[in-house]
This record gives C-alpha cells, structure tokens and sequence, in this order.
C-alpha cells in the first residue's frame, strides 16, 4: 500500500465523516478533498477542473432553470389541484388518483420544485376533506423519487452517472433506457404505498400553533417555511439569532423530527427545520425565490399565470424530452453535419435561453434558482473518482470486494454495489454516493472482465433510492418538517421500499443488461 493509496483512503473516511456529521455543506466538504488531492499530486489541476467544464453537470444546472420555468408557468399548481379530488373520499382513492400522475410528472422535472409546489396544496387540501396529511407527504416524496429514476434527466444522479460513463470512453444512456428497470421499480414502490402507507404511517399530529393573532390583526398570518442551506442562523441559537431583525417575522414554533417547539431560546437551527412565523404578505414575497428557505406556505393560493404561459412551457419541455430521445437514434445521426448532437445538453440549452428570452422565469434572477451546491458536489465528485482511480483505490477496494465473494460470480457483486451505494446515499448525498461507487463498479467489473453495465444501472437506482432516512434526499427533508414526521416514520415505511428496489435491482437488471 503506497503512500497516495493511504492519503486517498484517509481523505474518504474523513470525507464521510464530515458529510454525516453536517460539519459544512457537501460542495465545500467534497472541494476541500479534491484540493488536498491537488496538493499531494494526486490530481493534476486540468483533472481538478475537467467536473467543473463538464456537459452533465452543465446540463444539470440548466435543468434547474427548466423546471423553475414549469414551476412559475404555473403548469404544476393547475395539476394538482386538478388531480385533488375535491369532494369526500378516502385515502385509497386519493392516492390512486395522485401517485401515479406525480411519479410521471418527476420523470422529467427536477422534484424538489414538484415537492415544493405540491406539499402545501396536499397538506391544505387533506385538512379541506378531512383526512390526515401525514397519509400523504411521505408517498408524495418517495413518488418523485420513483419517477426520477425511469428517465436519464428524472434525477442529477442518472446524469452523474451517464457523464462519468461517457468519461471512462463507454456509451452512456439514452434517455428512456434506466426506464427499462425504472418503470418496475416506480410501479412495485407506488403499489406498495397504495397497500400500506396508510397502516405504516401515523395520523395527523397535533400541531399547536392558533390564529388568535391573526384573527386580532387580519395582515398577518402564519407561514411555514422550511430552512434552506443559505439561512444564516443554521447551527445557531435561536435566541441569538434575531430573526425578526432579518426577516421581520416572529417564530411562534419550530418542528423537527415529529417534535414541535415552542421555548425556543436554546434550540439551534438546522436545516430542514419547519418554522412557523407570523407575518405580513411581503414575507412570501420577498423570501420566496431565495434559497434562504426551502418552502414557503401560508395557505392561500395565489393567481396563476396566463394559460398562453403555461402552454407555452409545457410546449417547450415536450419539445425538448422528445428531440432529446429521437435525436441520438442512429438514424438522425448520419443525416447531421459532423460536430452537431442532438443530445439532451443541446435541447436543455435551447429551451433554457428561449425560456428566458420569452420571460417564463424572471432571468434577471437566473443565479437564484440554481442550486450550486449540488453544481460543486456533481463537479467534485468527478474528481474525487479520479483520484481513486489515479491512486489505485479503486483497484484495491475493488479486489476486496471480489475477493469476499470470489466464488459467488457478479450477481452476488451486483448485489454488493447496490448495497455499498445505498449506505452512502442514506448516510450523505445520493450524487456523492455515485460519485464513490463509480470507480469501484468500473473497476470490478474489469478485473473480472464482464461489461460494467449492469453495475452503473444499480448505481443509478441504488443511489436515488434514499427512502429511509430524511436526510439523503432532499424532498424528504422538505415533508418531514410540513408533515412533522418524525425520524423513525421514514425508517418504518422506507426501509421495505428499499427492500422492493434492491430485489428488483438485482433480479431484473443482468436480465436486461448482460454481464
């Protein structure tokens, strides 16, 4: 074992540890050990930067600026209120009605954009026909995972993942190819909320905030709003931190982990926290396109766009996902000039700049609806896995693996990865996550000399398949606080789902993508 192997290893453990106990955001954990890489040689500074210059990420953050656009249109909000049935009914029903049709939706939208827009108008209309919310906040954040697994733009892991591949010189995916196993996935996980996400998760808990202030004083009114990863205060006390001077909103209360607050003086703030403020209508206003905080609700509903906007978005994104699919077929191909593709990067930008051209989200604040955390984590782990190629890492660890189950063939490794990688996404984020297994997928795979095919699609569905904890995916963080879920709800119903995944994982994908 060499010295970069040991600094290479150190780094990881340390990099983990880091990312579990929330020491900073995960971009600036991942850039500090892709710069100690640097120092010691092990990357060279074009390998530092090629995650930063690279099309999938690009492409990821020009997703962001699409969905933004579907978002404001006000396309998302006619849906699901659409999708609500308005008189009586039962949670069966609802769910039928719902699931399904939210699953497709986040086939191709970014879902925390769908979470955002969808979980206040659930929570308000389940209070409407009397059932209880927490019935439906969960299975609304695990749909949207589900679908983002079905397609190559459904979630910025598949992208991830698709770009590392293209990367090591391999044919990456197209855009419906994950569907292929996806689709059994998402219909095996929505079947198995439809049967007992009604059994595993509990009733409405109590929630102690009144409106005796806002009956006294009609302009102000309680707001919920989830604590984003640009808040000030996160890892503060709440006494020490003078919200009212920053915002000009009062807390009433603080939920966390299916805990509500009210004495507040010595809670600290983290993110993901749900606050209940009583406020004006600037609050929402102002706040509400920062990223400052995740969500914001105060239970009205607010005029949606021209149906001339909406259309036109819809049209655009329709526009987009199908030149994307037929433009990569062979057969377009050999009619382009060379240098031209037709690929998912060359749509996502031209829909982008006529969104912003035509005003379908404000483009004066472009910045603030990209999430560049994200951007840094995707950029680094690039070179995170090439530095564990560089080192040998990657071949070491890889040969361990092999060698724990040298007599069982890749089944019993395709199994090992899914596993490997679900750990790390419940533990730290899903993009890290597929940024560590990449090289060790790619390295067993050649050390055995059988195609890394199936071990990249169980990267892809092993590291969206954040279900039982709230704080590997980003949507669950958002329904914990709006629904006051606590910690172990998320373990009860999510722990099966990824039971489901992995068998499904593991049994369907060498049928499809052979060794």
């Amino acid at each position: 074992m060499n010295v970069e192997v040991i600094i290479v290893l150190v780094a990881l453990v340390g990099m983990l540890a880091a990312l579990i106990m929330d020491k900073m955001r995960p971009g600036m954990i991942l850039f500090s050990v892709v710069v100690l890489f640097l120092c010691t040689g092990i990357l060279s500074p074009k390998e530092m930067l090629e995650g930063f210059s690279n099309k999938g990420m690009i492409t990821v953050a020009m997703l962001f600026l699409v969905s933004e656009g579907i978002r404001q249109s006000g396309a998302l909000t006619q849906v699901i209120k659409k999708l609500l049935p308005q008189e009586k009914t039962s949670v069966f029903k609802a769910q039928i009605r719902m699931l399904p049709s939210i699953a497709f939706i986040s086939a191709f939208l970014n879902n925390t954009p769908v979470v955002v827009i969808f979980a206040p108008i659930i929570k308000r209309w389940a209070s409407s026909v009397k059932l209880p919310a927490t019935y439906f906040l969960i299975p609304l954040s695990y749909v949207t995972i589900l679908g983002g697994i079905c397609t190559l733009i459904g979630t910025s892991t598949n992208l991830v993942v698709h770009s590392m591949i293209q990367e090591a010189g391999l044919k990456g995916f197209s855009m419906f190819e994950l569907g292929k196993v996806g689709v059994f996935i998402a219909i095996a996980g929505i079947i198995y909320l439809f049967l007992f996400s009604s059994k595993l998760l509990p009733s409405d808990r109590p929630e102690t905030s009144g409106n005796e202030e806002e009956e006294q004083n009609s302009t102000l009114h309680l707001v919920e709003a989830v604590i984003g990863p640009r808040f000030p205060g996160i890892n503060k006390r709440v006494g020490d931190f003078n919200f009212k001077r920053h915002y000009g909103a009062e807390i009433k209360e603080l939920r966390r982990s299916g805990h509500t607050y009210t004495d507040l003086g010595n809670i600290r703030f983290r993110e993901g926290d749900t606050l209940v403020v009583l406020t004006d209508d600037s609050f929402i206003r102002t706040w509400g396109e920062s990223s400052v905080f995740l969500m914001l609700a105060n239970g009205k509903d607010y005029e949606p766009a021209g149906k001339k906007k909406r259309w036109f978005a819809l049209i655009l994104l329709l526009i987009m996902i199908i030149g994307a699919t037929i433009g990569e077929l062979p057969a377009i191909q050999r009619l382009l000039p060379e240098g031209i593709k037709l690929d998912m990067f060359f749509f996502v930008s031209i829909t982008t700049v006529i969104m912003a051209w035509t005003k379908i989200f404000p483009p004066q604040k472009y910045t603030k609806y990209i999430s560049w955390d994200i951007l840094i984590t995707i950029a680094c782990a690039f070179s995170i896995s090439k530095a564990m190629e560089n080192s040998g890492v990657a071949d070491l660890l890889a040969s361990y693996i092999i060698g724990l189950s040298h007599s069982h063939g890749p089944y019993v490794l395709l199994a090992a990865m899914f596993i490997i990688t679900n750990i790390f996404t419940e533990l730290i984020t899903n993009n890290a996550a597929a940024a560590l297994s990449f090289p060790l997928a790619l390295s067993i795979s050649q050390q055995l000399g059988v195609s890394p095919m199936p071990f990249f699609v169980v990267i892809c569905m092993a590291a969206s398949a954040s279900f039982s904890t709230p704080i590997g995916y980003q949507t669950n963080l958002i329904v914990q606080g709006i629904g006051n879920y606590k910690f172990t709800d998320f373990v009860r119903i999510g722990l099966p789902l990824n039971i489901i995944t992995f068998l499904i994982s593991v049994f369907v994908i060498p049928q499809i993508w052979s060794f």
